[in-house]
């Protein structure tokens, strides 16, 4: 039993680091996981590595293809808006939610607003932009998984969380494009804003411009999208 809680732990320690690589980077979509590569790099047993690719598979962040190997899943602009479109409805309802029920006080907002200087802080780190935006993404998916939970839609969330690695990756690909780092993360500040005064229509917006690149287009959707 302390055997298998060690493997087992290992492969998970294995997918951590992959999963690292593959947000900075140094994976990029279509790039082959090479069982023997890594094993080598981390000094483990090719049982662990090809156990951590299986947990990567089921994360949606590698594809295997029979006969070829396992790849970093390649995004399209048109998969990165498609997760986007998922989140902004999914999340849009539960900042409605959050509203109507009066379910933040005052220690959630001191608490969000806490991770957005944290943020700030990390905006102006002298480190290499890929690992800023790993660490400013981090962050950021803690301030709204907190939104998230402070609703009972248990659903929502198990969703939200099963498309929680390639929606990681999406905004980290998309962050990446953003020339001021700084002037998104302060787009937190309107989101709070808007919760507290309780303004459903500006909150919807917030949020649609913040997680959005490509609102413009998405609003000229707001037919498909009529509680956006």
């Amino acid at each position: 039993m302390s055997n298998q809680f060690k493997h087992q732990s290992l492969s998970e320690k294995v997918a951590e680091y992959l999963k690292r690589e593959i947000f900075l980077e140094n994976y990029q979509g279509g790039d082959r996981i090479l069982e023997t590569k890594i094993a080598e790099e981390l000094n483990v047993s090719r049982a662990p590595v090809r156990e951590a690719i299986q947990e990567l598979e089921s994360a949606g962040l590698v594809e295997t293809i029979p006969r070829k190997g396992s790849f970093v899943i390649s995004f399209e602009e048109s998969d990165i808006r498609e997760i986007f479109e998922i989140r902004v409805i999914l999340e849009g309802r539960m900042m409605e939610i959050i509203i109507h029920n009066d379910l933040l006080d005052e220690e959630d907002f001191k608490h969000l607003e806490r991770l957005i200087e944290e943020m700030l802080l990390i905006v102006n780190k002298d480190i290499p932009k890929n690992e800023k935006v790993v660490e400013l993404n981090n962050k950021d998916i803690s301030f709204h998984k907190y939104l998230w939970e402070k609703t009972d839609r248990k659903f929502t969330q198990r969703i939200l969380k099963i498309i929680y690695n390639q929606l990681k990756l999406a905004m980290i690909i998309d962050s990446r494009k953003e020339n001021n780092l700084e002037e998104s993360v302060k787009e937190h500040y309107k989101i709070i804003k808007n919760l507290r005064e309780k303004n459903l229509k500006e909150i919807r917006q917030s949020l649609i411009d913040h997680i959005v690149s490509y609102n413009e287009s998405l609003m000229s959707q707001k037919t498909i999208y009529p509680n956006i």
